[in-house]
């Protein structure tokens, strides 16, 4: 890869890298909820893969928690 083209790509990158954490600090994100969505997927996806093999039978949880309802992992962070 020239010299040029690492440049242009390590510039891209902070760019991507700083929008995301104004994203993630923006007072009017719901980090929190995407967070708890994202765990709540891995955790369906991890309980659909093992019910095969456990023999016991798995219902995926379709409903997410509300806003002010304790945040990602229960840990309060409600913005």
């Amino acid at each position: 890869m020239s010299q040029l083209t690492e440049m242009i790509v390590t510039i891209a990158t902070a760019i991507v890298g700083l929008a995301i954490v104004a994203v993630l600090v923006s007072k009017n994100s719901n980090t929190a909820q995407v967070i708890q969505a994202g765990a709540s997927g891995f955790n369906n996806a991890i309980g659909v893969a093992i019910a095969p093999v456990t023999g016991a039978s798995y219902s995926p949880v379709l409903s997410y928690p509300q806003a002010g309802s304790g945040g990602a992992f229960g840990a309060g962070f409600n913005g």
